[in-house]
């Protein structure tokens, strides 16, 4: 079931997103060869503590940790763990916030240092390709518009988007309908409304989009060992265009 979100909620929800967007903002600074992503977990999870929020990703569906801490080839939910993080890597963090009943839910790309030309292509490629989708989020436009102007992008630059993990509605809780995927033909799926809440959140890898799963049956990884980066945002749906809740203060915002 979609559900269409009023002024107020969107409101709530916005005010959730500034807080995990300042919580990535302190993480630009804090990211650095020498710590690791268990760091990062403690970081985040006293953060949105310390400012009146909840930690939303623990215990949701079983998963243990207040973040997604993905490094170099991990596509997506990695675990944080005291693996340190040296100078090249890419790690991928994703969080979400629960603050007075409201969700909001953002993953950002960071670079460990300095890195190659190879991986800071592939995070300005990503970044754009996630703002391009953003574009397409009009009221009267479709699911696959959003899907065709992220994938046609990508695999122009010589990438390729992960189908297996797809952004989805959000609120009352993390994931709701629809499913957004990051591919698709122009002008088909689900036609979009005033008041929904979505995630775009593309991840782009330097091979194949394929994937395998680790043991632990939640960390995602390339297929073929390559790089993968990923960005999101929440936004809602608006009569005045896409209205983005996790940007405040992010550097590259809408």
């Amino acid at each position: 079931m979609i559900t269409l979100k009023s002024e107020r909620e969107i409101e709530m929800m916005a005010q959730s997103g500034a807080l995990l967007a300042d919580v990535h903002k302190h993480l630009r600074d804090f990211i650095k060869p020498g710590i690791t992503s268990w760091d990062i977990e403690v970081f985040v999870r006293d953060y949105i503590e310390s400012h009146g929020g909840v930690a939303a990703q623990i215990g949701f569906e079983g998963y243990k940790y207040a973040t997604c801490c993905s490094i170099n080839d991990e596509i997506c939910h990695g675990f944080p763990r005291k693996k340190v993080l040296k100078n090249g890597d890419l790690i991928k963090v994703d969080m979400c916030v629960d603050l007075k009943g409201a969700i909001s839910d953002s993953c950002w790309s960071y670079a460990v240092g300095e890195v190659s030309p190879e991986v800071q292509r592939l995070m300005e490629v990503t970044k754009k390709a996630m703002y391009l989708g953003i574009e397409q989020a009009q009221v009267g436009n479709r699911i696959g518009d959003i899907g065709h102007a992220i994938q046609t992008y990508v695999e122009g630059e010589g990438f390729g988007v992960v189908r297996d993990f797809i952004g989805h509605g959000i609120g009352p809780t993390i994931h709701e309908a629809p499913s957004v995927p990051h591919y698709g033909e122009a002008g088909k799926g689900l036609r979009l409304k005033e008041g929904m809440v979505i995630t775009i959140e593309p991840m782009v890898n330097t091979g194949t989009w394929k994937m395998k799963m680790d043991p632990n049956g939640w960390t995602a990884r390339t297929l073929d060992g390559g790089l993968s980066c990923q960005y999101e945002h929440s936004l809602a749906i608006t009569k005045d265009g896409p209205k983005i809740l996790t940007s405040q203060g992010i550097e590259g915002t809408y």
